[in-house]
């Protein structure tokens, strides 16, 4: 616990607020609406009622791997990258979302998850120079990104008249 609090509650404080707000503005760009409903999925997609947990569990890990990160190193070098590489990763997250969903366009997201895929390799390796648990507690992330990545990529192929638009 020690660790995690470092400097107080600050930094975990800061973690949670930034991470709620990512979670929030992510989830507010998400609309399964018709034309969502509409597209063809592949059999493995994973529920729909499934993505908020996950979601919940990958911002969770991220955030403490963030705190466990910035406690580790106090050093600016270290904390201007943290800054950096997860202030970099929040606005490709909620990007994603606004071109699938928003602007319904699959194609541009697939092209924007993969950068969203190597924000989150960023800070794992970002993170890992300084603890190694911090590294380890973002690979969830890396992982369902990964899998979102591959689905992004199987809608766009199930739906090609999305590209003609």
């Amino acid at each position: 616990m020690t660790a995690l609090l470092g400097e107080g509650w600050a930094p975990p404080l800061t973690a949670a607020i930034v991470a709620v707000l990512v979670a929030v503005a992510g989830a507010v760009a998400t609309t399964t609406d018709d034309w969502y409903r509409g597209l063809r999925k592949p059999a493995w997609k994973p529920p729909d009622w499934a993505f908020g947990p996950v979601w919940t569990v990958i911002f969770a890990l991220t955030a403490t791997a963030g705190v466990l990160a910035w406690n580790a190193d106090t050093s600016t070098a270290a904390r201007t990258a943290l800054i950096a590489v997860y202030g970099v990763n929040g606005v490709l997250n909620i990007a994603w979302s606004v071109i699938f969903f928003r602007m319904r366009r699959p194609d541009l997201a697939l092209v924007e998850v993969a950068l969203l895929w190597l924000s989150i390799l960023a800070i794992v390796l970002v993170t890992g120079r300084i603890t190694l648990v911090a590294a380890f507690l973002n690979l969830p992330y890396l992982g369902w990104v990964s899998i979102a990545t591959f689905l992004n990529l199987r809608i766009v192929q199930l739906n090609p008249r999305l590209r003609e638009a």
